[in-house]
């Protein structure tokens, strides 16, 4: 089983060699082009083309301009919505980002919760965060420090264990009756101690290269119930959302009930354009929203109309829907039968509670 964890540890930035600081800041294939915005209001002075004098015999002096690169890239988003926030009964927006938003802070697109490491069966339990080395990491939500340090996953053997450098939080609040914790891992310096009371934002360390990795960044999880690898839930269903934007949440099967695994869901702004891509979970066993029982979720989408799309049986298939600021919005698919924007039936009187059971 420690095989199947290292491995799947691993797919943090699938397919990349180990990746230097600097290219995280520079690139924005790391981040979902989506949330990119290109910002023409100003114009840095990185950007500035300068002139070079060319001198030629017996002509006059020319001047020379290379190339403009690029339109800057502008990594703007709204501030984030408080947490906790719950605007549907069944959402449950509990958690802050963990990363402050003067730097990314998002998911890394392709390699989601649910996502598979390539070659393996291995599911990702989490999702990663692609700040550059060095960014502080911080609470996401109230709560006592019950690990620190190597051994997360295999205490008997703390320098080899996949997460590396990490730090467990107990929460002060719970779902359901049920217990909440996160996970920060892969950090290079841890800054608190077990048993340590934090508040959201207390800093906890920096992100760093530890553990099974293949480049900087941070691998944060939730878990309910128990503190285990095997209880995790989609992040992007707790971390609250920036202001004015929403999340999107499917269920897509067959036409005959199963789950369709690694398919690409299209989604497209009806006002800007923009696209995003998302893949559905993959084969191996992933636990589900317990409301939700989703198998896609794309978290971070302004407000407003989109075009859902995908392509089934070599036909793609599309519906409309609308993201609202601060929520979830569900729809389903099933195969010939398509889409249904329908939510899920809310759970009855007799489930809305579950006694915690405490340690004592």
């Amino acid at each position: 089983m420690l095989i199947l964890v290292l491995a799947g540890l691993s797919g943090c930035q699938p397919g990349q060699e180990s990746i230097p600081v600097s290219s995280i800041v520079r690139s924005t294939s790391q981040s979902p082009a989506s949330t990119l915005q290109p910002d023409t209001s100003y114009k840095s002075a990185s950007t500035l083309v300068e002139p070079t004098i060319v001198s030629q015999s017996d002509e006059i002096i020319k001047f020379t301009f290379p190339t403009p690169g690029s339109k800057p890239i502008s990594l703007w988003r709204p501030p984030l919505s408080q947490a906790p926030l719950a605007i549907n009964p069944m959402d449950h927006f509990y958690f802050v980002r963990p990363i402050a938003v003067d730097k990314p802070n998002w998911p890394l697109a392709d390699y989601r919760y649910g996502g598979i490491f390539p070659g393996t069966d291995i599911v990702h339990t989490g999702i990663d965060i692609p700040s550059p080395r060095g960014t502080t990491v911080r609470a996401a939500g109230p709560g006592k420090v019950i690990h620190a340090g190597y051994g997360l996953y295999n205490s008997k053997n703390p320098d080899a264990d996949p997460y590396g450098l990490a730090v467990s939080i107990q929460h002060d609040f719970g779902y359901k009756g049920w217990h909440l914790y996160t996970i920060y891992a892969h950090m290079d310096r841890v800054d608190v101690i077990q048993g340590q009371r934090v508040e959201s934002g207390t800093p906890l360390g920096i992100v760093g290269t530890t553990g099974r990795t293949t480049g900087p960044h941070l691998h944060f999880e939730v878990r309910v119930e128990t503190n285990s690898f095997y209880t995790t839930r989609n992040p992007e269903l707790w971390l609250v959302p920036p202001e004015n934007w929403g999340v999107l949440v499917g269920q897509f099967r067959n036409t005959n009930g199963s789950f369709l695994t690694r398919y690409t869901i299209h989604v497209q702004s009806i006002e800007t354009g923009q696209k995003w891509e998302v893949a559905t979970y993959g084969e191996a066993i992933v636990i589900r929203d317990e409301y939700f029982q989703e198998n896609m979720v794309l978290s971070d989408l302004p407000a407003g109309e989109y075009k859902v799309w995908l392509d089934y049986l070599d036909e793609a298939t599309s519906t409309m829907v609308n993201i609202h600021p601060g929520t979830t919005t569900y729809l389903t698919f099933r195969g010939k039968l398509g889409f249904d924007h329908t939510p899920p039936q809310l759970p009855g009187p007799s489930q809305w509670l579950k006694p915690i059971e405490t340690d004592d």
